[in-house]
């Protein structure tokens, strides 16, 4: 994908190119242990019209890299590999199944006098570590999610079964990572949480806890609102992962306007019973459709002990979504789907209205939201939980921040610096004109901030964040 930079504007002179995937495999070095039989390594190659040999010598080489690296470090096989052109990620997730990453550094095209041909500049420096490392890693968690583990599908069914999943995952799958969108978040991989006053958190509890009495099929709920968690009975790896496939790929596909709250005249009251907003958006898309199909995505989860296989059910009224997760071993059917709609559709629409209202009042209480002189982004390792008011928008296609993406730059690399140490740490950063950014380490939290004071020396900023933390942070930060 072609980005303009800003050095374009003016006289449209040099043109900028993003980082782009250019190669993806997974490969298992015990399945062609022989010579000649190279290319059973191979699981699964992108993209699919690369010449054999040329496969088979790229998965050669990476074999090679890590097990020269390993030398050195037995216990911690390679990472990357930085050339001038691009980047290689390795991922060991399950023992021998190996999956690499070849991402194109991003670019500078400079024209040349006299005809000749433009001069092209890499950017090797432009790409973090540990942005793509966690993409990478993120490609395997989604695997899972969907498919279980690499092993399961070749105890069940060898490698033809295996390389089978493979292809119909990634062939998909890979279409949506747009690697110029990867940030800092990407690293953290965290979960938005929905702020809400303790009457209504209650509401949601005992919604859930009747629903799942109710319909005794229920394993698991979620409950989120505004693409944003507000209940999970998940473990939270689990829902970190199903969180990120919910808020990046099916809801985007289904959005919706929002309704006004409870007095809204788009929501019709006949004699006492509410015609409600509720339906699938996994499943049926129409109930009285007498060829509608009861079929569900399939996920696994806990799949580290237990491993479990479920239906996943997500229920939709208004901007409130419910994930209801059944055994797979369990047939659902029309009469199950009927029930499930008429039990939570009215009692959803109730609460998603008592949810928006209740956050109308806050909003309006708490005063006009002004633009304030900094920007941040925070995460706790402990409950996963993540806020960023330097993302207008995030999903897997496009990553809309308010800041330079030099500063988003200078934010990765602080987080690889905290990242080396255990200890609680502190750094400032002055970077571009009027810029400053803060990046605070503090038992499991993180906080970046970014400044912009013009003139503003290093005790000033201090005092700034200072003042951010008590106001925005007071119960986590404990600063002298």
């Amino acid at each position: 994908m072609l980005m303009i930079s800003p050095r374009m504007a003016s006289g449209m002179q040099e043109k900028q190119y993003t980082p782009s995937l250019l190669s993806f495999f997974i490969y298992n070095p015990k399945f062609g242990p022989r010579e000649g039989e190279e290319e059973k390594k191979i699981l699964f190659y992108h993209p699919i019209e690369i010449e054999k040999n040329e496969k088979i010598r790229n998965v050669g080489l990476c074999e090679a890299i890590v097990q020269f690296t390993r030398t050195f470090c037995p216990t911690k096989p390679a990472k990357s590999l930085h050339t001038q052109k691009n980047r290689q990620f390795f991922h060991e997730p399950e023992e021998s199944y190996w999956m690499v990453m070849v991402v194109r550094n991003p670019m500078v095209e400079k024209p040349n006098k006299d005809g000749k041909p433009p001069t092209v500049e890499y950017q090797e420096e432009e790409i973090i570590d540990s942005v793509y490392g966690s993409v990478l890693q993120q490609c395997y968690s989604m695997y899972k999610l969907f498919n279980g583990t690499f092993s399961r599908a070749f105890e069940a069914g060898g490698v033809e079964l295996l390389t089978q999943k493979l292809e119909k995952f990634f062939y998909r799958y890979l279409q949506t990572l747009h690697l110029q969108s990867c940030d800092l978040l990407d690293v953290f991989g965290g979960i938005s949480f929905f702020p809400l006053d303790k009457m209504t958190y209650l509401k949601i509890q005992s919604f859930v806890n009747r629903v799942e009495e109710s319909l005794s099929l229920v394993k698991y709920t979620a409950f989120l609102y505004n693409d944003q968690l507000i209940w999970s009975g998940l473990e939270q790896d689990d829902m970190r992962v199903l969180y990120k496939y919910l808020t990046t790929s099916l809801f985007p596909r289904h959005t919706e306007p929002e309704l006004a709250g409870r007095d809204s005249p788009l929501r019709p009251e006949v004699a006492g019973n509410l015609l409600h907003y509720g339906r699938f958006l996994t499943g049926p898309a129409n109930l009285k459709d007498p060829d509608a199909k009861f079929r569900f995505p399939r996920i696994f989860v806990n799949t580290e002990d237990s491993y479990e296989e479920l239906h996943l059910i997500v229920y939709k009224a208004m901007s409130a979504a419910v994930c209801f997760m059944v055994n797979a071993a369990v047939d659902l059917n029309r009469e199950f789907c009927e029930q499930l709609d008429s039990l939570v559709g009215p009692q959803l629409t109730m609460l998603a209205s008592d949810i928006c209202e209740q956050y109308n009042i806050n909003r309006r209480i708490s005063g006009p939201e002004k633009e304030p002189q900094f920007k941040f982004i925070y995460f706790n390792h402990m409950n996963l939980a993540e806020k960023s008011t330097i993302h207008m928008r995030k999903t897997a296609s496009v990553s809309l921040t308010s800041v330079h993406p030099d500063l988003m730059k200078i934010l990765g690399d602080i987080n690889c610096d905290f990242a080396r140490v255990d200890e609680d740490e502190e750094i400032i950063v002055k970077a571009m004109t009027d810029y400053w950014v803060v990046g605070k380490k503090s038992d499991q939290r993180e906080l970046y901030v970014i400044l912009n004071q013009k003139n503003a020396n290093l005790i000033e900023v201090n005092e700034e964040v200072k003042r951010l933390c008590a106001t925005q942070f007071n119960n986590i930060f404990f600063l002298d």
